[in-house]
């Protein structure tokens, strides 16, 4: 990025948050001075990366006394081994990526932490221009082809336990395919689900933006369905590191937190605030794309590739007031539900325990207070999803073990 660009951004932060840039180092003499205050950060080219990146470009992060690394990963399990063995402090991160590593799925088994949630909304399911032709464009149309015309279906999901595998898994489930007997399903990094859909190496696939619409400008794929249709205001990338840095350097991971939800609540103020995030993060450091392929959705302009547009109301967002990014505990629930619905965990776990041992209520309490960020009185909300199926963190084991269609 060049000098000129940061300096503009800067202002444009500081018009926004007041005394931002000038502001002194809100920890720097007292007790709570960051343990560490140089802290990577992975993260994976995805939009939904922009708080984490832009709290380091605009200077968030000097002044809560710390210094963001952005660090730009291939791959999810890339992100997961970097956590696990300390190559990485944090990371942009699948919230049920976090939640399989504390229980030994999809990897070796650590004890993790969620921090904070850093966005909701905002990924799709891309189906293949190729079955669009044949009259696939929505969940109904696909089981009707996938009824009369068989064959092996392929879909792809960017990680065994992450977002994106749920998502998909719901919505077959939804119109009846089951993704476990009637499918194969295969697991891509993000950056590369266009290439290969181009290469017709899978029929459809789940992910975030800017790769569902990046697929409609290049002609290979339409929009199916997007996640917040699937559940509106889902969880989606979290803030995520392991149990052992979130008790040695608690500091720092408040000063992170702060940080980070400036940085969101600087992107959610407005449309200068959301076209200047989709020109930095479009750089080839970060997400390497088209401008194009980012600015459209982040302002919830939607198209399906077929000649259809809306405005979407329910798009992604980072701030919200506050509701985006509370790490709500009946939220890290839901991953379990569906890991156990879908066998990748084989008993009932004890789902509130392992949430409250992962999600970091109190350290996010403690930075939403000093940036006067109100937090919800319940740690369970209630969400309604495609299927009409209402998830409230009441009976997790009830929920799993409901669903018709499951592994």
């Amino acid at each position: 990025m060049s000098e000129d660009r940061r300096k503009l951004l800067v202002g444009g932060a500081a018009a926004v948050g007041g005394s931002l840039v000038a502001a002194p180092h809100v920890w720097a003499a007292g007790s709570d001075k960051p343990e560490k205050e140089e802290v990577r950060i992975g993260f994976i080219p995805l939009t939904d990366c922009a708080s984490v990146v832009m709290a380091s470009v605009l200077g968030f992060d000097k002044k809560y006394g710390i210094k963001i690394v952005p660090t730009k990963e291939a791959s999810w399990a890339g992100v997961r081994d970097k956590l696990v063995n300390g190559e990485l402090d944090m990371a942009h991160v699948l919230y049920g990526l976090i939640y399989g590593v504390h229980l030994g799925v999809g990897g070796p088994k650590k004890d993790m932490a969620v921090l904070m949630t850093l966005n909701n909304n905002g990924q799709a399911i891309t189906l293949s221009k190729k079955l669009a032709d044949k009259g696939a464009v929505d969940g109904a149309s696909l089981a009707k082809l996938m009824g009369t015309e068989k064959r092996e279906y392929t879909f792809a999901q960017t990680f065994p336990t992450g977002t994106h595998a749920m998502w998909l898994y719901y919505w077959l489930a939804s119109v009846g395919i089951n993704p476990m007997k009637e499918a194969k399903v295969i697991t891509v990094p993000p950056p590369q689900m266009v290439a290969n859909m181009r290469v017709g190496n899978m029929d459809g696939y789940c992910v975030g933006e800017p790769w569902g619409h990046r697929a409609i400008m290049d002609g290979i794929g339409i929009t199916a369905v997007t996640t917040q249709d699937i559940w509106k205001d889902h969880p989606e990338k979290v803030l995520g590191c392991t149990g052992d840095f979130a008790k040695k350097y608690p500091n720092t991971a408040r000063a992170v937190i702060m940080a980070v939800l400036e940085a969101g609540r600087w992107i959610d103020a407005g449309l200068t605030n959301k076209l200047k995030m989709a020109d930095t993060i479009a750089e080839k450091s970060y997400v390497n794309t088209g401008v194009d392929a980012i600015n459209q959705r982040i302002l919830g302009r939607y198209q399906n590739g077929l000649g259809k547009t809306w405005d979407d109301p329910n798009h992604m967002k980072f701030f919200n007031d506050g509701a985006v990014s509370y790490p709500w505990l009946s939220d890290g629930m839901w991953f379990l539900t569906q890991h156990k619905r879908w066998g990748l965990i084989k008993e009932h776990p004890d789902y509130l325990g392992v949430a409250r041992q992962i999600n970091q209520i109190e350290l996010y309490k403690q930075a939403a207070a000093q940036l006067k960020i109100s937090v919800p009185k319940d740690t369970m909300r209630s969400s309604k999803l495609i299927d009409g199926v209402v998830w409230d963190g009441k009976d997790p084991a009830k929920y799993a073990d409901s669903f018709k269609v499951k592994a």
